[in-house]
């Protein structure tokens, strides 16, 4: 990966990490499909006026409901029974492992041996947390983050089959356009742009289906909290957190790995999220008082180096590419 493509990798998840202690303050006020609904309502509107709509496909569908409905609905829920942000952060990062292995099968992406090294050894870091499950990370609250994981990987690989069917329809049309000689650099920036552009609009669009799925669901488990008390008396932490969670995390965050992940390789951009956990247990730390233990801190250190190893290049470049 090229250094912006690094830098922006690392941006966005330092955004996700702090999300998390976002995530905890805006429970305070709103129950969990609701607030995932209010998340996705906001960051659908008034963008979808704006933004021209992905095409519509099995692929956008997949996208929507693995990356936002399930992902998010079950992240909210098990921090509503009682996870912790930092280690809800932690043990969210198996979908690092899914999609590798989700790219790998489907998209038949290549895996190089240290990438593969740094996977296990990342294993290991949250093989240490799974070993010292406790009073915040309740059984219930651990199944919601496995199944959320689970949701995320295959928004993932949809989201980069969506990005390259974008890019397979733009390739087509230009085609058909004539080159003009001296428009090289300005031709790159358009193409950087409407990819660009490209991400923002699935996040958009793709939040538009998670909110027709979402409000229902709440409407029915959470009915009693679709009452007007339920606004006035939010706090304005809630508030500026569901802020937080719309504008920065989603349309920033989504839209930068969107963008990432259609211009890199799966199995290059999804070990940066190993440093999710990192971030996201510091700020509990900082911001919500969350007590930091030696396994936590030894499946850090795992963690951080598994990414390491996954992304440093030794010369040995041969590619294991099994079809």
């Amino acid at each position: 990966m090229t250094p912006i493509y690094t830098a922006l990798a690392v941006l966005v998840t330092f955004i996700w990490g702090v999300n998390f202690t976002f995530i905890a303050w805006g429970l305070e006020s709103f129950p969990p499909l609701m607030l995932t609904a209010l998340r996705f309502f906001f960051t659908a509107v008034p963008l979808v006026f704006f933004l021209k709509p992905p095409t519509f496909n099995r692929t956008l569908l997949i996208y929507a409901i693995g990356t936002f409905v399930i992902q998010y609905a079950f992240i909210f829920t098990a921090m509503h029974l009682g996870a912790s942000p930092g280690l809800t952060a932690l043990l969210l990062q198996i979908q690092i492992f899914i999609t590798v292995l989700l790219a790998y099968f489907i998209l038949g992406e290549a895996v190089s041996r240290m990438q593969i090294i740094g996977m296990l050894v990342g294993v290991l870091g949250l093989s240490v947390i799974a070993l010292n499950l406790g009073g915040d990370m309740p059984v219930a609250g651990f199944v919601c983050i496995l199944i959320a994981a689970m949701g995320w990987s295959f928004g993932n690989i949809a989201s980069k089959q969506a990005s390259a069917q974008a890019t397979l329809r733009a390739a087509q049309q230009k085609t058909n356009v004539p080159v003009v000689s001296s428009g090289t650099v300005s031709s790159n920036t358009k193409e950087n742009k409407a990819s660009a552009l490209s991400a923002l609009a699935l996040v958009a669009w793709g939040g538009l289906i998670a909110c027709v799925i979402l409000i229902p669901c709440s409407l029915l488990f959470e009915t009693d909290a679709w009452q007007l008390a339920t606004f006035n008396e939010a706090s304005m932490r809630s508030w500026l957190s569901l802020g937080f969670i719309v504008y920065i995390s989603t349309l920033v965050g989504f839209g930068l790995w969107s963008h990432l992940l259609s211009k890199n390789t799966a199995s290059k951009v999804m070990p940066f999220a190993l440093l999710i956990p990192i971030f996201g247990m510091t700020t509990s730390v900082v911001l919500t008082g969350e007590v930091v233990t030696w396994w936590k801190i030894l499946a850090m250190i795992l963690i951080l180096s598994g990414l390491l190893l996954a992304n440093v290049k030794l010369g040995l470049g041969r590619r294991l590419a099994y079809k």
